[in-house]
């Protein structure tokens, strides 16, 4: 597949992405912070179905042959941290992520407007000190491309299967501490 064909697929998922997300309203403000509160699990649903349904896509297409070599990262724990914390801070202040930031610039959004031009300054200043960096938060723990199957021998599918399970049954607790809640706003 050529390089324009690849940035085609991508904007169009990057399209359909965006629309599911203005759909389940994780584009908004309150909805994230709502997620913080425990009032409002939207995200969580939204990310825990992402990333199972984006696990079984990609090791099933990457057993069939689509994907030659899953493009492991190395972990770097200390990088990662930093980054964590960052994202966080972030997250916290502008109550978006990302993902959702552009969506919500996309609507109209201008508080998403800043956060993305924060971001976008970010990703220079980072792209600028990278070398720096690198030597400060990578090299110092680095422990290579790994994932839970690498680590333990065990067949992808089993943790997928695991994280599928894991999610229905947080999903239907999710739905009856919603159901309780709701009840109680009635009374």
């Amino acid at each position: 597949m050529d390089s324009l064909s690849t940035l085609a697929m991508g904007f169009i998922a990057g399209i359909f992405f965006g629309f599911f997300l203005r759909k389940g309203m994780v584009t908004r403000f309150d909805t994230i912070v709502g997620q913080f509160l425990l009032k409002d699990f939207t995200v969580i649903k939204i990310m825990l179905t992402a990333i199972v349904v984006g696990s079984i896509g990609v090791y099933y297409m990457h057993e069939m042959g689509f994907i030659e070599k899953l493009p492991i990262k190395n972990a770097f724990i200390l990088a990662n941290i930093v980054g964590g914390i960052i994202f966080g801070i972030g997250m916290a202040i502008l109550g978006l992520c990302p993902g959702t930031c552009v969506g919500a610039v996309a609507e109209g959004s201008v508080d998403g407007l800043f956060g993305l031009v924060g971001m976008v300054l970010g990703a220079a200043l980072f792209a600028e000190l990278y070398d720096w960096l690198f030597v400060i938060f990578f090299e110092p723990i680095n422990l290579g491309p790994m994932t839970l199957s690498t680590l333990t021998g065990w067949s992808p599918w089993i943790f997928i299967t695991g994280l599928t399970l894991v999610s229905i049954i947080f999903f239907a607790l999710i739905e009856h501490y919603e159901r309780k809640q709701k009840k109680e706003l009635e009374l």
